[in-house]
């Protein structure tokens, strides 16, 4: 007998629930599960197995399939309770360029930094280790430069945010990936709890150079409209975070923890108004909505600011000989010439 349709209405939804649960179960397989290739297509299979036959049950087959939404809750539960076991460590093999935390130490207007990393790189297997200490005062924080770099398509981008003093030094900050040895990215895999999640404090010839020549990625930089109390409180919260990072491991997630949510978040501290917006999750439009929120330098529109703000070529032709900041930043809108001559 045909279903009616307050029955359809009623297991629409249920259908629906279960179709999405078996596929995030089975992508939670795939990239947690502590096997080969073969033995986690093999177990994907057989959690696959009572979905169906739960969604068998739903459209009023017999037989054995009504037991199919009780089995499929049953491994559900099971799937939920290891999934609960998988926690963040600091306890890996990591990857060199992400293998120590930033330490601070703040004291007034003193700061003092360990573990910025001042890699040399000449291919992305081809590198110079070396991790200093730096101290710096934040009474000569005098800008901060936002930065997204492109690396797959135009809505896609990696953000950082550069901080300059007085004397011509930088810093930069990202929120990265906590790479292990041999590991590389999946923006899928940051959904399921496959990265544990870094703070990196660098030198702009290290984390900028890195995309632009080692990975071959499009880099931006644009000039943000901070007051030097707005400096000093993106700059301390990005220490904020790095701490409690250092204290608390974290998973990296594609939509709620990432390159770009952590520069929201320090920027909502400024301005609370600020609202979400899709832009937030398609990084690579992030520079359009900073401006659209009067973040960018004015008296510009946002076209000739991403021209004028394309670094690429200036970072790749710059020489060890050349000061890399100022060679970046020649013809960047906002930046004063003192910062480029």
């Amino acid at each position: 007998m045909p279903m009616g349709f307050l029955s359809f209405l009623i297991l629409l939804p249920l259908a629906l629930a279960t179709g999405g649960l078996a596929l995030w179960g089975a992508f939670a397989l795939w990239f947690q599960l502590p096997a080969p290739a073969w033995a986690r297509v093999a177990t994907i299979v057989l959690w696959c197995v009572p979905a169906f036959a739960s969604l068998a049950a739903l459209a009023g087959w017999g037989g054995l399939w009504r037991w199919g939404p009780m089995v499929f809750l049953l491994c559900l539960v099971a799937l939920f309770a290891w999934w609960h076991t998988i926690r963040p460590s600091h306890d890996r093999v990591w990857a060199d360029d992400v293998a120590r935390m930033l330490e601070s130490q703040v004291r007034g207007d003193q700061v003092t930094l360990n573990n910025v990393r001042n890699f040399t790189w000449r291919s992305e297997t081809d590198y110079d280790v070396q991790w200093e200490t730096r101290h710096y005062d934040l009474s000569h924080l005098v800008s901060a430069d936002l930065l997204l770099s492109y690396w797959m398509g135009p809505a896609i981008a990696h953000t950082l945010v550069s901080f300059g003093f007085d004397d011509g030094r930088r810093l930069v900050f990202s929120l990265e990936i906590r790479k292990e040895k041999g590991e590389s990215f999946s923006a899928l895999g940051g959904f399921f709890r496959r990265f544990d999640t870094v703070i990196v404090a660098a030198d702009e010839s290290d984390i900028i150079r890195t995309r632009t020549n080692a990975r071959g990625e499009d880099v931006y930089l644009y000039r943000l409209r901070l007051r030097p109390e707005q400096l000093r409180k993106v700059f301390l919260g990005y220490l904020e975070r790095a701490a409690q990072l250092h204290e608390q491991p974290r998973f990296y997630n594609t939509l709620t923890s990432n390159c770009t949510t952590i520069v929201f978040e320090l920027a909502r501290r400024l301005s609370p108004s600020l609202p979400l917006n899709y832009r937030l999750l398609l990084s690579g439009y992030f520079g359009e909505y900073t401006y659209d929120h009067g973040g960018l330098v004015p008296g510009y529109s946002f076209a000739q600011l991403k021209q004028a703000g394309r670094i690429t070529q200036r970072a790749q032709a710059a020489g060890p000989q050349d000061d890399y900041a100022k060679a970046i930043r020649r013809g960047v809108p906002g930046v004063p010439a003192a910062e480029t001559d």
